[in-house]
C-alpha cells in the first residue's frame, strides 16, 4: 500500500462567502495533516493535496458530504512522499486565471464543450475531421503533448483568449481540447463555443485521467504537474521523450525551475548541464546573488521575502 496519496481535482460550483470558506477550509486541511495548494473562488474549487491514504480519504469524504461539490472527480496518484511541504488555501477571483469573468459569456456550470472520456478521446483523436488543441502554457507542452496536437505560444492561460483568431481555421473541425486535469478546458471550450466554433469537445479528467484509463497512448513526453514532482509519466503504451535541454539541446525529460528565484523559469535541463549550470537557465542567473542551492531536483520551497522597509514607508506616505 502506498505511503501517501496525491489528489488532483476541481469543481465549478458557486460558493457563498468564498473568502470565509477558504479560511475555514485551510484549518480543516491542516487538521487532517494534508499539504498542498487549493484555490477557492466564488465559482468553485481547484486543488492538489497530498497526505496519507487515510487523510486523503477523509478529505474526499468531506468534500462529497458538502452537496455543492458532488460532481468533484479526484485523480489519485500513489506517491512515496508528500508532493508538497506546506498547506495553502487561497481565495482568488477565479479558480484558474483566464481573465474571463463575465458569467453571462463564460460559465462552465452552464455551457462547455462535450466531455469525452479517455477511451472516447482515444477513438476520435486521429479522425480526419478532428483537431487536437492543447490549451496549456509553453513550458507544459514543451515537456509533453499529444502527437499532432496544435499548441499555442502562451506563457499563461490568461493569454488564451487573445489566441482565438489564430484558431479560426479550425472552425469547421471537431476541436478536441485537453489540459492537465480538465479545468482549463472548461473555460477554453466555453469560449470557443461563444466565438462560433460549432463542434467542441474536452478530454474529461485531462491528461492525468487519460494516462490512467487509456494508457496515455500517443501522449509524447511527460506531463507537467504543479507540485514538487514537477512532472509525471503518462504513456505506458508507446512512450517517447520529446523535450530537450535548454542549454545543450540533448533530449531530456527533466523539468526544473531556475535556481535564481527572480527568474524561476520552468525549463528542461539534462543532469550534466544541471550540475554545470547549478540549476540555472543562463550564466546571468548562475551568477545572481540570490541564487538558490541546486540539489538536483530543481524544486524549491517558496520562502517569505524580507520586507522592503523603505518602499513600504513611501507607500504609507503616499496614502
Amino acid at each position: 500500500m502506498a505511503k501517501y496519496n496525491t489528489l488532483l481535482y476541481y469543481c465549478y460550483s458557486t460558493i457563498a462567502d468564498a473568502e470565509q470558506f477558504a479560511a475555514d477550509h485551510l484549518k480543516f486541511c491542516k487538521s487532517l495533516g494534508l499539504t498542498g495548494r487549493i484555490i477557492v473562488a466564488d465559482e468553485g474549487l481547484n486543488g492538489t493535496v497530498s497526505g496519507t491514504p487515510e487523510a486523503c480519504q477523509a478529505y474526499m469524504d468531506a468534500v462529497y458530504a458538502d452537496g455543492r461539490f458532488n460532481s468533484t472527480e479526484f485523480k489519485i496518484d500513489e506517491v512515496d512522499e508528500p508532493s508538497f511541504v506546506k498547506m495553502h488555501v487561497r481565495y482568488k477571483s477565479e479558480i484558474v486565471h483566464s481573465g474571463l469573468r463575465n458569467p453571462n459569456i463564460i460559465n462552465p456550470q452552464l455551457k462547455t464543450g462535450k466531455h469525452l472520456e479517455p477511451k472516447e478521446f482515444l477513438a476520435m483523436k486521429d479522425d480526419d475531421d478532428v483537431v487536437i488543441l492543447d490549451v496549456r502554457s509553453n513550458y507544459e507542452h514543451n515537456l509533453g503533448k499529444f502527437k499532432n496536437a496544435v499548441t499555442l505560444d502562451i506563457e499563461n492561460f490568461r493569454d488564451f483568449p487573445a489566441m482565438i483568431n489564430q484558431l479560426a481555421q479550425y472552425k469547421d473541425k471537431k476541436v478536441l481540447t485537453y489540459c492537465t486535469g480538465g479545468i482549463k478546458c472548461e473555460k477554453a471550450s466555453a469560449l470557443l463555443l461563444h466565438e462560433g466554433f460549432k463542434d467542441v469537445y474536452q478530454l474529461h479528467g485531462g491528461i492525468i485521467k487519460y494516462g490512467k484509463e487509456a494508457g496515455g497512448e500517443d501522449f509524447e513526453g511527460k506531463c507537467y504537474v504543479f507540485d514538487n514532482r514537477l512532472s509525471v509519466d503518462v504513456n505506458t503504451v508507446n512512450p517517447v521523450v520529446i523535450s530537450t535541454c535548454l542549454n545543450c539541446g540533448k533530449v531530456t525529460p527533466k523539468m526544473i525551475n531556475c535556481a535564481n528565484p527572480e527568474c524561476n523559469e520552468h525549463f528542461t535541463q539534462c543532469d550534466e548541464c544541471g550540475e554545470k549550470m547549478e540549476g540555472c537557465c543562463s550564466e546571468a542567473c548562475k551568477s545572481h546573488p540570490r541564487k538558490r542551492v541546486y540539489d538536483g531536483t530543481g524544486y524549491y520551497v517558496k520562502v517569505p521575502q524580507p520586507v522592503n522597509v523603505a518602499k513600504r514607508a513611501k507607500i504609507q506616505l503616499a496614502e
